[in-house]
């Protein structure tokens, strides 16, 4: 689980929404189950499910994922 840090980001993102599984699974277009394997960490989030929750969201990529800003080089 420590290196997919957007199980626990969009599990938050979804409560603080206070929205059901089943209704962010409607939002993506897949199934209920195939959603909750993605907050479990038991499937990876496939790309264009990534795309549509930081639609959804209004948040990046970055964001869901986890990943902090790093200094250009």
């Amino acid at each position: 689980m420590e290196s997919m840090p957007y199980i626990k980001i969009i599990r938050d993102l979804r409560e603080d929404s206070d929205k059901t599984q089943a209704e962010i699974a409607e939002v993506l277009g897949t199934s209920q189950t195939m959603y909750a394997r993605y907050e479990r960490g038991a499937n990876e989030l496939p790309l264009h499910h990534l795309l549509r929750l930081c639609d959804y969201y209004n948040v990046s990529a970055d964001y869901i994922l986890g990943r902090k800003s790093s200094p250009k080089r």
